[in-house]
């Protein structure tokens, strides 16, 4: 069952252990439990990674868009969770693990609303594969794989 619905920002604070400024999504925007999952996050000038990299000519660190998704893919896992189990999960338990052939072929800048997507690749014990990408208007921005790991009692 596709879950359309949006689920805004304060519907992801139970699920993601990240807060801003290290919170790289604003809202969800489409949900197929354990399947693919649709996010959005929108650049602001201010933001203060901008700052710095680089000055006169701001673009998103690839670094962090690989942030966003995956924050966007432990969101499929606590959010499918959260709908099966009718409550949010006691406490965080994903950590990113690896990243796998992620390409970054267009810059992301202040403005751009980045659209973030992941799919369930494979799943075996505790890890979870996921194919990703964003983009941003027309424009692919990022695409390629990660891993996320749950582990039981996490922080």
């Amino acid at each position: 069952m596709t879950h359309k619905s949006v689920f805004e920002l304060e519907d992801l604070l139970p699920v993601l252990p990240h807060r801003p400024p290290f919170l790289f999504v604003d809202r969800v925007t489409q949900l197929d439990p354990h399947k693919l999952i649709v996010a959005e996050r929108t650049l602001r000038p201010d933001e203060p990674q901008f700052a710095g990299h680089f000055p006169g000519r701001p673009i998103m660190p690839g670094v962090l868009i690989a942030e966003a998704l995956a924050q966007t893919s432990g969101l499929l896992i606590g959010l499918s969770e959260m709908i099966s189990a009718s409550a949010p999960p006691e406490k965080p338990k994903v950590f990113f693990l690896a990243v796998t052939n992620i390409k970054f072929t267009h810059p992301a800048v202040p403005g751009d609303v980045l659209v973030l997507r992941a799919t369930s690749d494979r799943q075996f014990a505790a890890l979870h594969r996921f194919n990703v990408e964003a983009t941003a208007g027309r424009n692919l921005v990022a695409s390629g794989s990660l891993t996320l790991a749950l582990v039981e009692g996490a922080p």
